[in-house]
């Protein structure tokens, strides 16, 4: 299996979904991901929708949906003997994730000079809203409200409808991914250089760098991105979205050999005579006139048929379908982009593998998502206590 980061130890702090998102992509590549949460309580995740049929009241989806694989070890850091374990945790990791606002693992005696002071190699990421710096790093938000925050909102749906939010929460996703890259590419770096690395990811960052054609345009040209609806972000006529006679199809026609590739697709060859249409310039300066010819033609077949001529043809053009559709298709099962976990008393999940294959082989979990708490005594033996130390801690909370 593709295990990088086997050897590779993580003492995850954070919840939710970002940072959770972040280390889970870390132990599907091998790392033992070891989730610290409060006792009683644990990441506010698990008290959402439960898996049909299951019992467990600590393990909503949105928990499951990142979190396998992981071990759960419980611990009070509010408390002296609690933050003293998370201590001992540390000192043997190479990497420590935090997804509080800033300034509150501080406040706790995790800061970044503070562990490395108990680990001088380690990699320390913090995951926030808007990072650790800046006259708003401090304030708290949610994938929703930074996608407010960002710009994003503006740009999508049409003049009419926006702002709309995107229907995912993929800032967050976006924002875990970005930390997965930064704790990796950190490690390197502390293991070249023998000193501890802290990375700043933030949500606002990451939604900005997901919009970086607008940024530079803007920035570059004082331009002002407005909602272009389902069109093509090059606008060129003979892209995005056309109705056909069933549905909708999205299709990426912008360039002057893609331009003929479509008419030769469509059966309409002739268009490529027609002086309006004969060359770049002249589609730009009749874009209404043939955005409408080729309106006509779609609507004459079904959205299928157009995305196979076209695929034919060699123009990318793919019907708009929902969720559950593409799932079902055999692209997606090829693709292994989900894997089913057995989970513990019966039922399974259905969770993200990495994301991509390695060596012609999509990566998944190993586990299923641990209870709350599960694995504190095993972990706690590891660093050394003893069983009656471990029920001592347990009976006055600590654990």
């Amino acid at each position: 299996m593709f295990q990088p980061l086997q050897g590779t130890k993580v003492v995850d702090l954070s919840q939710v979904l970002a940072g959770p998102f972040a280390t889970y992509q870390l132990g599907l590549m091998g790392a033992e991901i070891i989730k610290v949460e409060m006792p009683g309580s644990g990441d506010w995740t698990r008290r959402g929708e439960s898996l049909p049929g299951s019992t467990a009241s600590d393990m909503g989806l949105a928990y499951l949906t990142q979190n396998a694989g992981k071990r759960s070890v419980t611990l009070d850091l509010k408390s002296e003997d609690g933050l003293a374990l998370a201590k001992r945790l540390i000192a043997g990791a190479d990497i420590f994730v935090e997804n509080f606002k800033p300034g509150v693992a501080a406040r706790l005696g995790l800061s970044f000079e503070a562990v490395r002071q108990i680990n001088p190699q380690i990699v320390y990421c913090s995951i926030s809203a808007y990072g650790q710096d800046g006259p708003i790093g401090h304030r708290p938000a949610y994938d929703h409200v930074v996608q407010g925050m960002c710009g994003i909102m503006r740009t999508t749906g049409t003049p009419e409808t926006e702002p709309n939010k995107v229907g995912a929460p993929y800032i967050d996703y976006a924002t875990g991914m970005n930390a997965a890259l930064a704790m990796v590419s950190a490690l390197h770096e502390a293991q070249r250089t023998a000193e501890a690395v802290h990375v700043d990811v933030a949500m606002l960052d990451t939604a900005l760098v997901l919009m970086a054609s607008l940024m530079t345009k803007h920035l570059s040209t004082d331009w002002r991105p407005g909602a272009y609806g389902n069109e093509a972000w090059s606008q060129s006529p003979s892209s995005g979205a056309f109705e056909t006679a069933d549905g909708t199809l999205m299709i990426a026609a912008n360039n002057e050999r893609q331009f003929k590739a479509l008419c030769h697709g469509l059966g309409r060859a002739d268009l490529l005579d027609d002086p309006r249409f004969h060359d770049a310039a002249s589609v730009r300066d009749n874009a209404p006139q043939l955005r409408q010819e080729l309106a006509a033609i779609f609507e004459t077949a079904t959205a299928d048929d157009w995305e196979a001529r076209l695929d034919r043809a060699g123009v990318p053009a793919a019907r708009i379908r929902h969720l559950h559709e593409v799932l079902a298709e055999d692209q997606a099962k090829a693709r292994q982009i989900m894997a089913e976990v057995e989970m513990p008393g019966g039922g399974a999940v259905h969770v993200p593998t990495l994301g991509f294959k390695a060596n012609g082989a999509a990566v998944g979990p190993a586990a299923a998502p641990p209870r709350l708490g599960q694995d504190t005594a095993l972990v706690l033996r590891e660093i050394g206590l003893s069983d009656a130390e471990i029920e001592d801690l347990s009976g006055r909370g600590v654990i």
